[in-house]
């Protein structure tokens, strides 16, 4: 299976992400073209761009994850220190499956290759 998708984990939480904005770019230089914008579902996951549709180059993901810790009741900034978090990164292979998990709390995030 080749694509791309993702899955946020709320640290802070200890569970998922449900009902994150994502949104998908291709990226050109400076140039960004918006490919789709999604939901992730019950479980915090969401499936991007189908394998036939991946395209080898750069890419942005945008996780508006403000909005869910503003909802969460945690105790958050006002306005929070983390809104939208950019992710840059970019496809090598189409023919492999790209998975870019965000692991999130209000004041700080990881991500890396996922499988």
């Amino acid at each position: 299976m080749s694509g791309l998708t993702t899955h946020i984990l709320d640290q802070a939480a200890g569970k998922q992400a449900a009902g994150v904005t994502v949104r998908v770019s291709r990226r050109e230089g400076s140039d960004l073209s918006l490919l789709a914008e999604f939901r992730t579902d019950t479980d915090g996951r969401a499936r991007l761009v189908a394998g036939e549709d991946l395209e080898v180059g750069a890419y942005r993901l945008e996780f508006a994850i403000g909005d869910h810790f503003a909802a969460s009741g945690l105790p958050v900034t006002d306005p929070p220190f983390l809104d939208v978090v950019v992710i840059d990164f970019a496809v090598s292979n189409v023919e492999q499956h790209w998975h870019v998990p965000l692991l999130v709390s209000p004041y700080g995030y990881s991500t890396y290759r996922g499988s």
